[in-house]
């Protein structure tokens, strides 16, 4: 944005002759906005302008929230606090049951490789012992 407002300021400037910009070639004038096709281009392919749209986007929801808030009269920072420890209760409880899930999974583990032990010995001794080849 500021490349264009350069731009045209230096381009009024040529065309009503004042001062230094008066003497320069057209292509130094014109040059501003060249830099804004480079910038915008550049600002679109490395997502730039979207992270910035996300932020703009992110503060108004935020002041939208804080201001509800306030019209309701909970005071945000208060809210805030309780908000932080439930969520190190929920981490808590998540890791607790991550580690019950790990003991119950070993569990089952050691059950199914005793069931399949069990299968393949039960399985050799219902063929009876081993037979003759008959001649």
């Amino acid at each position: 944005m500021y490349f264009l407002l350069l731009g045209v300021l230096l381009g009024a400037l040529k065309l009503l002759d004042v001062g230094p910009p008066a003497a320069w070639s057209w292509w130094i004038v014109l040059a501003p906005f060249a830099l804004a096709i480079v910038w915008w281009s550049w600002a679109d392919w490395s997502g730039y302008t979207r992270r910035k749209e996300m932020d703009k986007m992110d503060e108004r929801k935020e002041a939208r929230r804080h201001q509800n808030m306030l019209a309701l009269g909970i005071d945000p920072r208060k809210h805030a606090k309780r908000s932080a420890r439930a969520e190190e209760y929920k981490a808590r409880r998540a890791a607790k049951a991550e580690k019950i899930e790990k003991v119950r999974d070993d569990e089952r583990k050691k059950n199914r490789d005793s069931i399949l032990s069990s299968r393949i010995g039960d399985s050799q001794m219902d063929a009876g012992p081993p037979r003759e080849p008959k001649l």
